[in-house]
């Protein structure tokens, strides 16, 4: 909790017992890259040497009859342990606290944490606390927020102990739960046998550093009896990353459902994988609510009886059921193109009209099977007044480039029937239930088609495997006999290409210079320099072009650092000159380098002269 101590706010770890608090530890090293700016709040505790007198606030002070508090870095010692905190982001740091602190003697170590969600994330936390009791000995307690902050993150609970090496004890990862508690049974003094056996330890231990703590006369630990049975090692839980992309979203969206006020969800749904997956998280999350309800969650069950207006002492018992009161979803297709805004392209209607009931049958089942409340809408009628009107301003009548008309007016034209179906989207969801996040937005393309293969199997959404091998298509286009609108041609690139650029640009913190070197080794037995160099140079070009719109895009649930959406995690400017003159131009060297490069290396090949390896020498590749 926060703490001004002083002109200053500290981030602190406040550790109480019998209703009294015996020391308050701010934080030292704080949390101020991707998703954190902790230094915009807090100062970060600098003075190592000795615990400061805290005076109280007057309320607290009065309610726990006690006037000051031991504040500062430092460690308590029990009569049987001593025990430590080590506070969030300071296990991460490059020399954490607790490397110094069980040269003291310290046993057990207390991390109460925020530690957000993110794709394939848990191992590396896990490896931390591993790490830091393997070599040293000692027992790790890690506590961990678990729900929805109000904001685009989930934190993924999976608070655990760890002994020496060794998880005795692992709470849920993904849970509806208010509060989880984990309990494991240890023995000191395997840490003393571990310490005492290593040579290195006792001599490092000889010279330890200073570091002030707290003596509390009060016993921890309890007596050796044969009814006491010890914790032993587990095997880790680790979800795979499918379950990841349903359970965080699903449990985030649950948390944002109640606590907001809102009755439930709208989604437009296309036909293809995005909505496609975010439907499958909304019916993933109403099975965690049944499911939560069936083992006795009361708080559960009350929310979803509040959300679903359950009547007459019923609760959900059936995910479809509940998804059928607070999930509405709805599909908005043209069943004809104009062509003209006048006359009705008779041969084009059919085909279309069938593509369009393909898919609309499609979503159909899709919505049948989760449970949503589904809608099929025409927006025909719309499309058609906004073009007569547009006739009427200017005379023109745009063409689909398919029809003879140019990339400007094609753009336009499905621009229009995107922006309808969103002011319809927005419509709807304001008479029916209301939302605007995104579940998905930080999820690579690959990760969600893995997903949806997964969710056909595991959730019994079947109709997601044909969703999935589906090509990817906006759809704003009209089809014809020689001619379908594909999403990876309209971009000019594969969304395993993007994939790989979205990771280089924001993970990497690559520029184009840098992501050309990168790709070179990464695709050079399958492309040329100079393709790897038109590629990125085509990739920044069109980042530069969008970047801006990324500064708006509807909040996102953060499921790992590939996200587009910068509004909290990457602060770099958005605007960026498109032409990139001199990244651009070094490529081009360094293209005319290493085409030059393999030249030379062909042409010396081709001479039919070999390296001749000196008689006696020492070096194998001498010569070759």
């Amino acid at each position: 909790m926060p703490f001004i101590k002083g002109s200053e706010r500290y981030n602190c770890q406040v550790l109480c017992l019998d209703r009294k608090i015996v020391m308050i530890r701010p934080k030292m090293w704080l949390a101020n890259d991707g998703n954190y700016r902790e230094l915009r709040w807090f100062t970060a505790w600098k003075q190592k040497g000795s615990l400061e007198d805290f005076l109280l606030p007057s309320d607290i002070s009065e309610a726990l009859l006690q006037t000051t508090v031991p504040f500062g870095y430092g460690y308590i010692q029990f009569l049987d342990v001593a025990i430590a905190a080590e506070v969030c982001e300071e296990l991460f740091s490059p020399m954490p606290p607790h490397a110094e602190l069980v040269l003291k003697g310290v046993e057990v170590f207390l991390n109460a944490s925020g530690s957000h969600h993110q794709l394939r994330k848990l191992d590396l936390r896990l490896r931390a606390f591993i790490g830091a009791t393997n070599t040293r000995g000692g027992f790790y307690m890690y506590s961990n927020q678990q729900g929805c902050d109000g904001s685009r993150l989930y934190y993924d609970g999976c608070s655990c102990i760890v002994v020496k090496g060794n998880v005795v004890a692992q709470g849920s990862q993904f849970s509806l739960k208010d509060v989880e508690m984990v309990v494991a049974q240890v023995d000191l003094d395997a840490v003393a046998s571990l310490r005492g056996s290593i040579s290195s330890f006792q001599e490092q231990a000889s010279c330890k550093p200073k570091v002030s703590s707290i003596e509390v006369p009060y016993r921890l630990c309890e007596s050796f009896t044969l009814q006491m049975l010890l914790s032993s090692p587990l095997e880790i839980q680790y979800h795979s990353p499918e379950e990841e992309i349903v359970f965080g979203p699903g449990c985030w969206l649950w948390d944002y459902l109640r606590r907001s006020g809102a009755s439930g969800f709208l989604l437009p749904l296309s036909g293809g994988a995005d909505s496609s997956s975010v439907a499958a998280i909304v019916g993933c999350m109403c099975q965690l609510v049944v499911k939560a309800i069936s083992e006795g969650d009361e708080q559960v069950k009350a929310d979803a009886i509040r959300i679903g207006h359950c009547t007459d002492g019923q609760f959900p018992t059936d995910s479809k059921e509940f998804a059928k009161r607070i999930f509405y979803t709805v599909f908005m297709g043209l069943k004809i193109v104009l062509r003209q805004f006048s006359l009705v392209a008779v041969a084009y209607v059919q085909p279309l009209q069938c593509a369009r009931s393909e898919i609309a049958i499609k979503l159909m089942v899709l919505a049948e099977e989760i449970g949503s409340w589904h809608l099929d809408v025409s927006i025909d009628g719309v499309v058609s007044a906004l073009l007569s009107l547009f006739q009427t301003l200017t005379g023109k009548q745009p063409r689909y480039k398919v029809d003879g008309g140019s990339n400007i007016e094609n753009l336009g034209l499905q621009n229009i029937q995107a922006r309808i179906r969103m002011v319809l989207a927005f419509m709807l969801a304001s008479l029916l239930p209301s939302a605007d996040i995104n579940p998905i937005g930080s999820i690579s393309k690959q990760d969600l088609r893995r997903f949806l293969k997964w969710a056909a199997v595991h959730l019994g959404f079947s109709s997601l495997e044909e969703i999935e091998s589906a090509p990817p298509t906006a759809e704003l286009e009209p089809i014809r006999s020689n001619y379908s609108q594909l999403d990876e041609v309209d971009m000019g690139m594969a969304y395993e290409e993007l994939s790989v650029y979205g990771r280089l640009r924001r993970i990497f913190c690559c520029g184009p210079v840098s992501m050309f070197k990168n790709l070179c080794y990464k695709w050079g037995t399958k492309l040329t320099p100079g393709e790897v160099g038109e590629k990125v140079k085509y990739f920044f070009k069109y980042y530069s072009i969008n970047r801006h719109k990324m500064t708006v895009l509807t909040p996102s649930y953060h499921a790992e650092s590939y996200s587009p959406e910068d509004n909290r995690f990457d602060l770099r400017q958005f605007l960026y000159n498109a032409r990139w003159p001199y990244q651009f131009r070094k490529i081009d060297e360094l293209v005319t380098q290493l085409d030059g490069d393999r030249v030379a290396i062909a042409n010396e090949a081709s001479g039919g002269g070999m390296g001749v390896v000196a008689a006696g020498s020492d070096n194998p590749n001498v010569g070759l």
